[in-house]
């Protein structure tokens, strides 16, 4: 497709639209809209919140009666299909559209490829899989969920430059400067869940909040503890604001019910799964999480946590943190604990790897799948 084609470049307009609703759609995909009459864009809309317009209605909105015979580009596929609102293939029908122009199928198996035949049978120009993979890459967390069931996983360890995210007397904080930190709240933000181990817990006592101005009261994550014996204490900040904001504990089958009825008093969620090879059964926790409607899942937890995720092939992306320091210390926590991998062709490959500064520190994100979803 040539870079000049008025498809692609109304398109690019769309993802960038599409983009604000990050953070706030979930468990709903982000989405955008741009309709276009006489080569003028004449109304633009997005999905901006779970529970409200679609984008393709917002955008009709917008365009009010210049919508006639117009142009839509939508970067996924409209819906045929009722759920917290009406689908928007009969809303474009209903408009006038003449012309539907969207980036990717919508991969709900029961519904994939229906709204683009219904709009067809309107008797309405039905063009799809412009700029496909920009969409697909937008909504990896909604694609996986809606195809495996399973929640997005992504890894997040703030480090120094030899890969230690603590000393050997626990001491943390601060490894990176405020601006990570500020970014990694954002990645909380944008995440629906955010998981820890036991360990960080009774190390750190963390809140897993967003604290980031304008969005604290607006969206918070579930917080998510891995604690097979149910050792959280009942005053630490976890169980103590889990009246304000949900807090899930998994825990193995065997763990004190007694300890189990004072978290629930709390109002923390207990779940139990069976164990693993090492620890609770990742797989399971992920399927609940997932049941649950939690599709993008940030995990914040200790070397241990971050490495078992890996070793199990559960993880999708990283970002870490890597301050300008060397802690030279040979007793130092390590960002990862997995099995050792005694030749560099057995490694972990990353793919689109990426880096950027945040102040004074570096970011590196990647994949762990040379494909998207």
């Amino acid at each position: 497709m040539a870079r000049n084609d008025p498809d692609v470049h109304f398109m690019k307009m769309a993802l960038r639209l599409a983009a604000r609703g990050a953070g706030i759609t979930s468990p709903n995909p982000m989405v955008g809209a741009v309709i276009v009459k006489n080569g003028a864009v004449v109304g633009k809309g997005y999905h901006r919140i779970f529970g409200g317009a679609h984008a393709e209605v917002n955008a009709i909105r917008d365009a009010g009666e210049s919508v006639a015979g117009a142009t839509i580009y939508v970067t996924l596929e409209p819906c045929n299909h009722y759920g917290q609102t009406p689908p928007c293939a009969k809303a474009v029908a209903d408009a006038g559209i003449s012309r539907v122009v969207f980036g990717m199928r919508d991969p709900n198996p029961g519904v994939a490829g229906g709204g683009a035949e219904q709009l067809k049978r309107a008797g309405i120009d039905v063009t799809g899989n412009v700029l496909e993979s920009q969409c697909r890459r937008l909504n990896q967390p909604f694609i996986k969920h809606a195809t495996t069931g399973l929640p997005y996983v992504m890894l997040k360890a703030a480090a120094t430059l030899d890969g230690f995210i603590a000393t050997s007397t626990g001491e943390s904080k601060w490894i990176t400067g405020e601006t990570a930190r500020r970014h990694a709240h954002r990645l909380r933000f944008y995440s629906d869940g955010v998981l820890v181990g036991i360990g960080t817990v009774m190390a750190d006592d963390p809140l897993l909040t967003v604290r980031l101005k304008g969005k604290t009261a607006f969206r918070q994550p579930v917080r998510i503890v891995l604690d097979s014996g149910l050792q959280i204490p009942a005053d630490s900040q976890l169980v103590k604001t889990a009246s304000m904001g949900s807090v899930l504990v998994f825990c193995g089958l065997d763990a004190p019910v007694d300890r189990e009825r004072i978290l629930i008093g709390a109002g923390v969620q207990v779940i139990r799964v069976p164990a693993g090879i090492s620890g609770l059964d990742l797989k399971h926790v992920l399927k609940e999480l997932g049941r649950r409607r939690i599709i993008s899942l940030l995990v914040e937890g200790g070397g241990r946590i971050l490495g078992s995720f890996i070793e199990h092939g559960l993880a999708d992306e990283f970002c870490f943190f890597f301050a300008p320091k060397l802690l030279a210390d040979p007793g130092g926590i390590s960002m990862l604990s997995s099995q050792p991998r005694l030749k560099i062709a057995d490694c972990i490959r990353a793919y689109e790897t990426g880096i950027k500064k945040c102040g004074e520190d570096m970011l590196v994100c990647g994949r762990f799948r040379e494909d998207p979803f």
